[in-house]
């Protein structure tokens, strides 16, 4: 799938900490996608995990939580097939042997407010490999209108600081009661932190830095500014408003 972008973005900035510095950075509407070939996890493996999120857990409607993915790798025996996949996708993008380089984790979801990840990862763009079957789930980014259907394979590249969110295919707003922990609404993904400040990073995503010059700087902090405003998403509609 190619990149999307709308005409009219709002005026956002990330704050983010490079090398113990607060610098500025334009944020990104791009949003890299597509599948790649993953194999089945197997009964084992799924069991485990669905034991993982029943009784050592709580996922709430919305929540976005880490599995252990040092336990799961026993388990595992086609992780590295898993990794191999999304390293050939990555490669593709322009992006060769930035997975390697790249800290990985293993996430689970019942649905996701909308959010933004900037206040904790704005130096940073997520890699998702998604490893569960598809059970009528999209990840829509609301400011753009993308929304790309979860299923296993589904891989994607964005901006921390771009709104998401994980709905039902038919809704267009996150909403708890479309996620009752007695259906089948858990995605499972592989998710890599990306240095924004890698180049070719920076290049697919078109991320601008030092937007405001460094002695301009108005903020010490990590943070996102809309029309140079702290600001907030909500999470049921994903739209940007200014922190009071």
């Amino acid at each position: 799938m190619s990149p999307r972008q709308d005409s009219a973005p709002d005026r956002l900035t990330s704050y983010f900490r490079s090398d113990e510095k607060i610098r500025s950075r334009s944020v990104s509407r791009i949003v890299l996608s597509g599948m790649v070939d993953v194999p089945t996890p197997s009964a084992r493996l799924l069991a485990d995990w669905d034991r993982e999120i029943s009784s050592r857990m709580i996922l709430e409607a919305g929540d976005v939580e880490p599995l252990p993915l040092a336990r799961a790798r026993v388990r595992w025996p086609d992780y590295g097939l898993c990794v191999q996949a999304a390293d050939e996708w990555t490669s593709a993008q322009g992006l060769p042997g930035i997975l390697a380089a790249s800290d990985v984790a293993l996430m689970a979801c019942r649905g996701a407010r909308y959010h933004h990840d900037g206040l904790q990862y704005g130096s940073a763009a997520f890699c998702n490999l998604f490893l569960s079957e598809d059970v009528g789930l999209d990840v829509h980014f609301p400011a753009t209108g993308v929304r790309i259907p979860l299923r296993r394979g589904t891989v994607l590249i964005f901006d921390t600081c771009q709104p998401h969110g994980v709905i039902r295919r038919d809704r267009d707003s996150f909403n708890e009661a479309d996620f009752p922990s007695d259906q089948d609404n858990v995605q499972i993904f592989l998710t890599w932190e990306l240095p924004i400040g890698n180049p070719e990073v920076a290049r697919s995503l078109g991320i601008e830095f030092d937007i405001i010059p460094p002695t301009a700087l108005l903020h010490d902090e990590e943070q996102i500014l809309l029309d140079d405003a702290p600001a907030m998403v909500c999470p049921a509609s994903g739209r940007w408003h200014r922190s009071l």
